[in-house]
This record gives C-alpha cells, structure tokens and sequence, in this order.
C-alpha cells in the first residue's frame, strides 16, 4: 500500500463531497490562489484513498492546476456496498465519468487530466475506453497493461482469502507483523489502520481479483485520441519497469522514471513526480 506522510491536507485542499450521478465521494480538493486553468483528478491504488496523493496537491496546485484527489466506492471515506458485484470494473469506470461530469460542471476551463495510480491506472483506463471525451489527457503511474506480477496475485489471493476469514481489524494486524522492519514506521500509523478499517472488504476482494485476471487493453488505448504518459519509480515489484517501458512504447506515450522511487513515486518522491506531471500536463 501507499503510505502518505500525512493524512492532513496542506492549507490549499480541503475534505469535501463530490455528489455526482452515481453518488457521493470523498475527495480533497486543491486549488491555486490565482485560480486554476485546468483540473486533475487523480484516481487511487488498491488499499489506497485519496490521502496517498496528498503530497502532491500543494506543487501540483503552484503550478496552476486544480487537483480532485478521490476515495473510490467503498474506499476510506466513501461509502461500500458490501456487494462484490458493485465494484466490477465497468461499475467503477462509470463512477469515474460521473466524477468527471461532477467536476466539470463545477470548475475550469481546459478540460480534466485524469490519472491513476496501480489498481486506479487500469481503472482510469477502462473510464477512458468507455469514453473519452470527458478528458485532456490520461496518465498511467505504476500501472501496467495487463495483470500484476504472479507473486503479487499470490498475496492478492492470500488477502482475499484472509478478509472471507478474519475481520477487517484482525487481518491488518498480521499485515502489520508481516511488514519488513523499514517500513514499520513509515507514514502516518494511526491514520494507515484507520483507513484500512474504513474499507469495504468487498471492495478488496473484488479489486484484487481484478488486478489478477486483467487483459491486455493496450491496443484499445493507443487507438484513441488521447495524450498518455506512463510514469513510474525506477523499481516496481507489481508490474517489472521493463513492462511499463514496452507498454509506453506501444501506446506512444510520454514515459518518466522517478529515480529514488519504487511503486509509489507519489509518496516517496512527491516534488520529482508532481514536477513530471506538470510538465506533461501543461504540455498535453
């Protein structure tokens, strides 16, 4: 998981809720002093919310962008169903172009920069093969194009199989005596557990299934008018960098490698990733 610094937002964002068609999301929601001329909506990772991007949302807003970060159905602060069915990737890819609706309807001119983190990359995807026409640009960031790596299906299924067992509270106490020594303390601990209870075990079951059967959609992708960019760490243990190098050079996308960082360029290397974002959003 992704392991925010902080689940604080700076002075620039506030917590608010995005009441779209489809229902209501938590989301923080960052703006420039100056006003903005374009947004970014920024999807989060499987077991992340919209606190792993909160990092970004102070330079991404210096630099004149509008930043939605959201909790997906059943993620953190918004509410689940407890029914697998409602989380089907069509299901959330709907949610997506009801948030997109929601926000334009709201702000600025120049259109929206869609972007998607692991799990929130292939759901941002499938928002964009449904349609389009909602966004400026879509960025990949530590998403591949296909299903994760066997050993991370292996502990997708681990997961799956411990939430069907033991409860919520139980299971992140032996994911927490499971942790290598350096991670015990990184990022907020109160806050991590306070997520993590916060989300809709169907939604994890579902997601992680997702993420361990997902197809190749590269060439759908790449069929469409949209700028795209893959950006990563210059490690990843979900998807082999060398995987997202060829899936970039099959979409003709713009690639960034975040040196120093691994899964999650948006926790371990904020200012470098918000950077190359808005490089390439003011570019797209």
């Amino acid at each position: 998981m992704s392991r925010p610094p902080t689940f604080t937002p700076p002075p620039c964002a506030r917590k608010r809720v995005l009441s779209t068609e489809r229902g209501d999301f938590a989301v923080l929601d960052a703006a420039p002093s100056s006003g903005a001329h374009s947004t970014a909506l920024l999807l989060p990772g499987y077991t992340g919310s919209k606190e792993d991007f909160i990092a970004l949302l102070e330079p991404l807003a210096e630099a004149g962008f509008r930043v939605l970060s959201v909790d997906g159905r059943g993620q953190y602060e918004s509410a689940g169903t407890g029914d697998q069915g409602s989380y089907a990737q069509k299901e959330l890819a709907r949610d997506v172009l009801a948030q997109a609706a929601a926000v334009d309807g709201a702000a600025v001119t120049g259109g929206i920069h869609l972007l998607g983190h692991s799990l929130g990359g292939q759901i941002a995807r499938a928002a964009v093969l449904l349609d389009p026409s909602p966004f400026r640009s879509l960025t990949l960031m530590s998403s591949g194009p296909a299903a994760i790596d066997p050993a991370q299906r292996t502990k997708a299924a681990l997961l799956s199989d411990a939430l069907v067992r033991w409860s919520m509270d139980d299971v992140w106490r032996m994911m927490r005596a499971m942790d290598p020594p350096e991670d015990a303390d990184t990022g907020d601990g109160e806050g991590l557990r306070r997520r993590w209870l916060s989300h809709d075990p169907a939604q994890l079951i579902a997601t992680g299934a997702q993420l361990s059967r997902e197809t190749d959609r590269v060439a759908e992708l790449s069929a469409l008018p949209l700028p795209v960019h893959v950006i990563s760490g210059e490690s990843d243990d979900v998807w082999p960098v060398p995987l997202l190098d060829e899936m970039a050079g099959r979409l003709g996308a713009h690639r960034t490698v975040v040196k120093g960082a691994e899964h999650s360029p948006n926790t371990a290397r904020p200012a470098e990733t918000a950077a190359a974002l808005a490089a390439f959003w003011n570019g797209a």
